[in-house]
C-alpha cells in the first residue's frame, strides 16, 4: 500500500504508476500520487486503444468498489472510465485494469488521494462604473450596446495589418470579446450578461479551420481565477463547442490552447485542505491548487490532469501565506500553457507566484526542468530573471517568450515582454531580447507577448488597458488603449475575415424636414464596402433608394423619402450583395 504525503510527492509520478514493458506511452489520471484529486474524477487512460482497456477495478479506502464505464476519446487514442458514483473526501483509491492486446494484456495500477475541499469565497458580483462621457461608445444600430471606447495614439504605415482582438474588462462600458481596426473602430463585439465577464481573444485553429476562442464566466477577484467555460466560434459567429473542465471543476480564465487532434489545455482551479505547516501554516490550512487538463473537445472527457500541489515544494512560492487558516493562499497560480514546437507532447507552463516556468513531461507529469524560481534548473543570466510574471511560450526556433510583469508587490521598475534562449549545454539562460513602453508601465498582472511573422510582437499590458506593437529594434508601430481602470488580459493582432451569420442592423431616426438618417452596421462582417439603403410602402416592397460608401463599425446614411419601412444591403467590393436586414419601420 502507498502512502500518500499532504505536502510533497514529486518523487511518486514515476514510481506509483506500474506500467509493464511494452504496454505502451500509456498515462492515467489522476497522476500517480496526486493528494487532492476531485471527489467527481473520472479514470482516464491516455495513450491505448479502448478495445485494449479492460477489468477496470477502482476502489476507496472509505468508498469501497466503485462501477463504471469506459467512454472512448474522439481526439485520441484512449478513454475515460466513468464512474457510477464520486469518492469520499480525503480517502485513498486504488486502480488496476488490464491493458493491451488479448494474449499479452499486463495489470497497471495507479494510487491517489481524494481532496477535501473548501469553498470559494465567490462574493457579489464586481460593481460597474458610472459611466463618463467618451468612456463608452454609443451605436445607434446596437442600441443595447456599451463597448469601452478605443483610442489609438500611435499608428504608422509599416505595422502589421491585422486587426486587434481584446477583451475589455473591469472598467466603463461592457464586458465581452472585441476586435477593432487599425482606426479604433468595431469589428465585432459581443457583450456578456451582467455579472460575467470574457477573458483572452484568440483565433485559434479548430478541426482545421480558424476560430474565435475565449473563456466566459465568474471571477473571484480576490484570487484572481475564473470559474466558467471556454467557448469556440467559428468565423460566421456562430458557436462550433464549448469547453468544460471535467472531473467537477469549471474552467478558469487563463488559458485554453486547442491541439491539431481535436483536444484543449485548460486551466482549472481548486481549493483543498492541507498541511501548511511546512511555511509556517495551519496543519489544516486552505490551499489553492493551479490544475492543468487535456479535455477531448467532443466528447468532454478528461484525457489528462496535472495538480502543482503534489508536484511543486509549497515553500517555493513568493506569495505571502494569509495569517488564517480559512483564508485561501495561492501558491502557485498557474497563468499559461504552451505546448513544445518539437511534437513530443510536453509542455510548459507559467506559475505566477513562484516565479517561474516548468517544462512538465506529458507521460508522467513529472517537472523535467524549471526556469526562473527558487529552484531554477539553469544558470539565469543578467535580465532573465522574472516577477509574478505571465504567457510563457515556447516560439519556433526554440525560444521562450514571456511577460515580465514585476509588480504587485514591486520589484521591477517596469514591465517587460522578453525573449530568453536556453543553451543546453551550459544549462544557462540568456536574455537576447525586450520589448519596454515609453513612458514606463508596471503592470500589477496579466499581460502577454504575441511574436509576429515579421520578428516584431504585439504586447497586451494586461491590468494597464494598452496595446502596444513593435518592431524587431523596438519601435512602437501601433498603441491603443481602453479607458483606465478598464484592463485586457491578453491583447492579439491577427488577419481576420469574417462572414456572419446574423442579418445587418439598422436604425432609422425621426424625420428631421425631408431627411431621415439610416444608420447601418454588421457585427463582425469585414468585407464591406458599401451599403444600398431600400425603403417602400411595406416590408415586401422595398425598392433601392440610395447608396453609401461604409465608414466605420456603423454608417450613417442621409435619405429623403417619406416611405415607412427601410432596410439596408450589405455590398461587396464588386457590388455583390453581402447581407440584408430585416425591415424597419420609421
Amino acid at each position: 500500500m502507498i502512502r500518500l504525503s499532504t505536502v510533497v510527492l514529486t518523487a511518486c509520478a514515476a514510481a506509483c504508476l506500474t506500467v509493464p514493458a511494452g504496454a505502451g506511452a500509456l498515462t492515467i489520471s489522476p497522476l500517480p500520487g496526486t493528494p487532492d484529486a476531485s471527489p467527481h474524477t473520472q479514470i482516464s487512460f491516455l495513450g491505448i486503444a479502448p478495445k485494449e482497456i479492460r477489468d477496470v477495478a477502482v476502489t476507496g479506502s472509505r468508498s469501497g468498489r466503485h462501477p463504471g464505464r469506459l467512454e472512448p476519446y474522439s481526439s485520441e487514442p484512449g478513454a475515460s472510465f466513468v464512474l457510477d458514483r464520486e469518492f469520499s473526501e480525503g480517502e485513498q483509491v486504488r486502480v488496476s485494469a488490464l491493458v493491451g492486446p488479448t494474449g499479452h494484456a499486463r495489470r497497471v495500477t495507479d494510487a491517489f488521494t481524494v481532496a477535501r475541499l473548501a469553498d470559494y469565497p465567490f462574493g457579489p458580483p464586481r460593481p460597474g462604473h458610472a459611466i463618463r462621457p467618451g468612456t463608452v461608445q454609443s451605436l445607434a444600430s446596437q442600441p443595447e450596446w456599451q463597448p469601452p471606447t478605443i483610442s489609438v495614439t500611435t499608428r504608422t504605415p509599416t505595422e502589421s495589418q491585422g486587426d486587434v482582438f481584446i477583451a475589455p474588462d473591469g472598467g466603463y462600458g461592457q464586458s465581452g470579446p472585441m476586435i477593432f481596426e487599425r482606426d479604433g473602430q468595431l469589428v465585432w463585439f459581443d457583450p456578456v450578461p451582467s455579472g460575467e465577464a470574457a477573458m483572452d481573444l484568440q483565433v485559434q485553429r479548430y478541426e482545421g479551420q480558424p476560430v474565435l476562442v475565449w473563456w466566459q464566466g465568474r471571477i473571484v477577484s480576490s484570487l484572481g481565477v475564473g470559474f466558467g467555460v471556454d467557448e469556440i466560434y467559428d468565423s460566421s459567429y456562430q458557436p462550433v463547442a464549448t469547453v468544460s473542465a471535467g472531473n467537477g471543476y469549471e474552467a478558469d480564465l487563463h488559458d485554453i490552447q486547442l491541439t491539431s487532434t481535436g483536444a484543449a489545455f485548460i486551466t482549472a482551479y481548486s481549493l483543498v485542505r492541507a498541511n501548511l505547516s511546512s511555511v509556517g501554516g495551519s496543519g489544516d490550512g486552505t490551499l489553492q491548487d493551479a490544475i492543468v487538463q487535456e479535455v477531448d473537445v467532443r466528447t468532454g472527457l478528461v484525457m489528462w490532469e496535472w495538480h502543482a500541489y503534489g508536484h511543486v515544494a509549497l515553500t517555493d512560492s513568493y506569495n505571502e501565506r494569509p495569517s488564517s487558516a480559512t483564508t485561501p493562499w495561492d501558491f502557485f497560480h498557474v497563468n499559461s500553457i504552451s505546448l513544445d514546437p518539437w511534437g513530443d507532447g510536453n509542455l510548459l507552463i507559467s506559475s505566477r507566484n513562484t516565479w517561474a516556468a516548468y517544462e512538465l513531461d506529458h507521460h508522467t507529469g513529472q517537472i523535467l526542468w524549471r526556469l526562473g524560481g527558487k529552484q531554477t534548473s539553469f544558470r539565469m543570466g543578467a535580465g532573465t530573471g522574472t516577477a509574478w510574471q505571465h504567457d510563457a511560450r515556447w516560439q519556433p526556433d526554440g525560444t521562450i517568450t514571456m511577460f515580465d510583469d514585476g509588480a504587485f508587490p514591486a520589484r521591477h521598475s517596469q514591465s517587460r515582454a522578453i525573449r530568453l534562449r536556453i543553451d543546453w549545454h551550459t544549462r544557462s539562460v540568456s536574455l537576447i531580447g525586450r520589448y519596454v513602453r515609453t513612458p514606463p508601465l508596471l503592470t500589477g498582472s496579466q499581460g502577454n507577448d504575441q511574436v509576429l511573422g515579421g520578428g516584431g510582437s504585439f504586447v497586451g499590458w494586461g491590468e494597464q488597458p494598452y496595446f502596444s506593437e513593435f518592431s524587431p529594434s523596438g519601435q512602437t508601430l501601433f498603441e491603443a488603449h481602453i479607458p483606465s481602470p478598464g484592463s485586457s488580459y491578453r491583447a492579439y493582432t491577427y488577419p481576420w475575415t469574417g462572414t456572419p451569420a446574423a442579418p445587418p442592423s439598422l436604425a432609422v431616426s425621426p424625420s428631421s424636414g425631408e431627411a431621415t438618417t439610416v444608420d447601418a452596421s454588421w457585427n463582425g462582417a469585414t468585407d464591406v464596402s458599401s451599403w444600398r439603403v431600400l425603403a417602400g410602402p411595406n416590408p415586401a416592397q422595398l425598392t433601392a433608394i440610395a447608396t453609401a460608401p461604409r465608414e466605420g463599425f456603423q454608417t450613417a446614411i442621409p435619405v429623403h423619402s417619406f416611405q415607412p419601412d427601410f432596410a439596408v444591403q450589405a455590398l461587396g467590393a464588386a457590388g455583390e450583395v453581402l447581407g440584408t436586414s430585416g425591415a424597419v419601420a420609421r
